[in-house]
């Protein structure tokens, strides 16, 4: 199946003149011109054991290229939501390449977030990228302050030549770890985690694969990042660089989706033609990178932080399955429409309950977004308690949400004929007859929505939607650590000591000052731009 002027504060936040000064390459605007920027690059791509000799073209892979696109048409119709000013350009970029300077910031990026999951239905594939960003912004400046390391500026220079010409950018973070046992230098085989493999007076060579890696063909530049914490044996895993998406010695093997040739199939039976998510695995056979786009080299002891920031980031972005979850509730409330049963009780009390756990999800996003606190490189990081709390919801709420999607559809969803039996000339003519639901609603808008709800819970789009949602940032167990460390069960114990009038000579007293909490809780902050 083969298919052919200088500023800085005292934060960090800098507008330079040097990285204002170099030519910026062609920009790159609609999603139309994103397309067009992804073809002929000569990757060298797997999918169903033979090489795609143009991912553009593919028909399997494009429905996930129109889903990055959309971040672009987003930007262009709305650039209020989909657009920030960055503060090394001082013009407007494309808010997935924005460094968040306020918690409004961070607000709108899941407003973005949502809106284009409404759009799209899937995982528009950018928020890794987004948050490796962000997260990097901080650990670069803080390993520049212990290490004197001159990393922080690399990473500027870098980040805003990639806002210059509007590319994607992805983060590749999750290696595929063989043992989990043990730590990336005691592995049988040394390349089940990502290393440096060797080092010239240029740059190094990198070695080894990553798993799951969201939208990795579609992006122009990959951002690889450690992906647990290191110790000092671990030396040569502690490594962080750009590399170009069609870099000398990368091979992508494209990962398999539920019902994902149905994309082959006709349109009503693809559920959502136009859009899909994409996960691939990256192999690394001796990847080149230049010291300049080297962003971390060895210092073990600053990958726990920032995997800690990444996923701190990143678990609150995981608003975007609200978007997702409208899409599915409005999915939802239409078939039940189309049965006729649209004002039974239980009906909406089901769509009640969806919306209910939806915007639970929602809240948690954006209130860890809101309640964030800068950092010393003046980059807004979302608080750590709530962005854990929001994935940890991630990993159930759109299970059940999808479970009554799946009630309000009826059995016809799993067992329906094929569009191929509805265009039959022997046996269309019964399709009409015995799938009718209400009179007035044709026979193939009901086919259509209850494929729509089967590609959403269970087929190629469940991906982006259940599994995702359930191990992508990491799974439930990592949240419960976070939140496990973050709860200050002295702290509050001491509360109800206090309020039950035991005596503080009875009772140790919690070590340590709570003020973290208090000014987490209560700090007043600026309301977030309308």
């Amino acid at each position: 199946m083969a298919y052919a002027a200088g500023r800085c504060d005292n934060r960090g936040m800098a507008v330079r003149a040097d990285a204002l000064k170099s030519a910026p390459p062609p920009r790159i605007r609609t999603g139309a011109e994103y397309i067009e920027s992804l073809r002929d690059r000569g990757l060298r791509v797997f999918l169903f054991g033979e090489a795609v000799a143009e991912p553009v073209d593919h028909p399997i892979i494009r429905p996930s290229i129109n889903a990055v696109a959309e971040t672009y048409d987003l930007a262009e119709r709305h650039p209020e939501l989909a657009t920030a000013v960055s503060p090394y350009t001082g013009e407007r970029v494309n808010r997935f390449l924005h460094i968040a300077t306020s918690p409004a910031d961070l607000v709108m990026q899941n407003k973005m977030q949502r809106r284009l999951g409404q759009l799209t239905g899937t995982c528009f594939q950018r928020c890794v990228g987004m948050d490796a960003f962000n997260s990097l912004h901080s650990v670069t400046f803080e390993m520049d302050e212990r290490h004197g390391t001159a990393y922080h500026k690399r990473f500027v220079d870098f980040l805003t030549r990639m806002q210059r010409a509007n590319y994607v950018v992805g983060g590749a973070m999750t290696d595929v770890k063989g043992d989990r046992g043990k730590a990336p230098h005691e592995q049988a085989d040394p390349d089940l985690f990502v290393h440096v493999v060797r080092r010239d007076d240029k740059g190094v060579y990198i070695r080894g694969a990553k798993a799951h890696q969201t939208g990795c063909l579609n992006s122009h530049w990959l951002v690889v990042m450690p992906t647990m914490r290191l110790g000092p044996k671990d030396r040569d895993y502690a490594i962080v660089g750009a590399i170009p998406v069609d870099a000398p010695g990368i091979t992508y093997i494209y990962g398999r989706q539920s019902c994902d040739t149905r994309a082959l199939d006709g349109d009503i039976d693809a559920g959502n033609r136009r859009y899909a998510g994409q996960e691939a695995m990256i192999v690394f056979d001796d990847v080149f990178i230049p010291f300049d786009h080297v962003f971390m080299d060895g210092e073990h002891d600053f990958a726990g932080m920032l995997v800690e920031r990444f996923t701190c980031y990143h678990r609150r972005s995981y608003v975007c399955k609200t978007g997702v979850g409208d899409v599915l509730i409005g999915a939802a409330a239409t078939v039940a429409d189309y049965n006729g049963v649209e004002k039974a009780g239980h009906i909406r009390d089901k769509l009640v309950e969806m919306t209910h756990l939806n915007e639970t999800i929602y809240g948690t996003g954006v209130a860890a977004s809101w309640q964030s606190t800068p950092m010393k490189s003046g980059v807004f990081l979302s608080d750590d308690m709530l962005s854990n709390v929001c994935k940890h919801h991630v990993t159930k709420m759109p299970y059940e949400i999808g479970r009554l999607a799946q009630d309000l559809a009826g059995g016809l969803m799993v067992t329906m004929p094929s569009e191929q039996e509805l265009a039959s000339g022997e046996v269309g003519d019964l399709i009409r007859k015995y799938l009718k639901g209400r009179a007035e609603v044709p026979v193939e808008d009901r086919m259509r929505i209850m494929r729509l709800i089967e590609n959403m819970t269970m087929g190629r789009n469940a991906v982006g939607y259940l599994t995702e949602s359930m191990h992508g940032a990491g799974s439930p167990q990592a949240q419960r650590i976070q939140i496990g460390r973050s709860m200050q069960v002295e702290f509050k114990k001491s509360l109800a000591r206090t309020l039950a009038g035991i005596s503080p000579e009875s009772a140790e007293e919690p070590s340590g000052d709570p003020a973290d909490y208090m000014t987490r809780v209560f700090e007043p902050v600026k309301k977030p731009d309308a």
